[in-house]
């Protein structure tokens, strides 16, 4: 299938794309220490308001942190902080990225100005996989 993006007035340019596939069951014995040190305190609670899938949701999290820091080209480590990408919904439900601290910087320095963030988050049966793509504007 082909997508078109078509924008009147500006160009954007795409400065970043990243994909992850994480198996729910890998959150299944994480004790809730280890959680809370990874996912922020509003994940766990949308992850627990669904007990049924919490898995599921820190799947889909967790994918969501690894195919941003696959698109700006780093990982975690000492300029990145688990805490500085994190998934939020907006009043819409949909699924956003909040980037603060060395992720934000990060993001910063690989657009050199305005960027939009894009996220899809998508689950089957014991996977997650979530995309992101970076356009500067």
């Amino acid at each position: 299938m082909a997508h078109t993006t078509i924008q009147i007035g500006s160009l954007s340019v795409i400065v970043g794309i990243g994909i992850d596939l994480v198996e729910c069951g890998r959150f299944l014995d994480w004790s809730a220490f280890k959680k809370s040190r990874i996912f922020t305190k509003k994940e766990l609670e949308y992850a627990d308001n669904d007990n049924a899938n919490s898995e599921k949701h820190l799947a889909n999290f967790w994918a969501a942190r690894e195919a941003f820091l696959k698109a700006i080209g780093t990982g975690f480590g000492d300029d990145i902080a688990f805490s500085d990408v994190s998934v939020v919904h907006n009043d819409a439900g949909r699924p956003e990225l909040l980037i603060a601290g060395g992720a934000k910087a990060a993001l910063k320095e690989l657009v050199d100005g305005d960027a939009r963030v894009h996220l899809s988050i998508t689950d089957q049966d014991e996977y997650s996989a979530a995309m992101v793509v970076i356009e500067k504007e």
